[in-house]
């Protein structure tokens, strides 16, 4: 496949999420300085970097997480960063996944609790929650663990918990920081097939937040994260 001139942009068909020279700083300190970048739907993008070069600032950034200090936000045809947060909370609850490192699973839920919780949160009835949370448990091999917390867990099942929870009520994209960073490359493995595979399945955009080249290469184009600035890579799968 052919590659872009670094700092342009690919075209890519029905982008649903994209950033626009997006700059943002903590203090004095700037994580990102003028990132541009899009996601197609159903396409699956890794963004790569060294430690503290802004990739998670800007995955935060995408999930309307946080509001840039300059520069716009767009999903879905629509600018999300001028937005309320109680609006934007709204977009995060209805129409976004989330994955991180450690899982973050909710320790005086269950299992089946914590993989229905975005459900419940959108006023779902208990039962139908939970049913759906279910179907999730035999999908990702987590059968007859439905009633235990995440200290009974190891680091694999639970972040197959926390995959199955950015999942479940079919999120329009799914963003994974980082996802097998705390995991063994047996069980990282693993984790990324069942990503993969889910969101193949459901036409979700995952936007994949990694340092490692093994991860990124489960997705279907990368791009580089240096100094709060992007560069486009190669399609990396066809």
């Amino acid at each position: 496949m052919s590659t872009s001139s670094s700092g342009a942009a690919p075209s890519w068909p029905a982008r649903v999420l994209e950033a626009r020279e997006v700059s943002l700083s903590f203090g004095q300190t700037p994580a990102l300085r003028g990132a541009s970048m899009s996601v197609a739907t159903g396409e699956i993008l890794a963004v790569m970097g060294p430690s503290g070069s802004g990739k998670s600032t800007l995955l935060h950034c995408l999930g309307g997480i946080l509001a840039p200090d300059t520069g716009e936000i767009h999903f879905a045809g629509r600018r999300i960063d001028t937005l309320r947060e109680n609006a934007r909370a709204a977009l995060r609850r209805d129409r976004f996944g989330f994955v991180f490192q450690f899982g973050q699973l909710v320790p005086e839920l269950s299992v089946e609790e914590n993989i229905a919780l975005p459900l419940l949160l959108r006023g779902a009835r208990r039962s139908d929650a939970l049913n759906r949370a279910r179907g999730w448990l035999e999908r990702l091999d987590l059968a007859g663990l439905e009633r235990r917390r995440s200290g009974e867990l190891s680091g694999g099942q639970a972040q197959r918990v926390a995959l199955a929870r950015g999942l479940v009520a079919d999120p329009d994209v799914l963003f994974a920081d980082e996802p097998t960073g705390s995991l063994d490359s047996l069980a990282g493995e693993r984790v990324m097939d069942l990503l993969v595979t889910a969101a193949r399945e459901q036409g979700t955009s995952v936007v994949l937040v990694t340092h490692d080249p093994r991860v990124a290469a489960c997705a279907d184009r990368e791009i580089m994260v240096r100094d709060g600035r992007v560069t486009y890579g190669e399609l990396v799968a066809s």
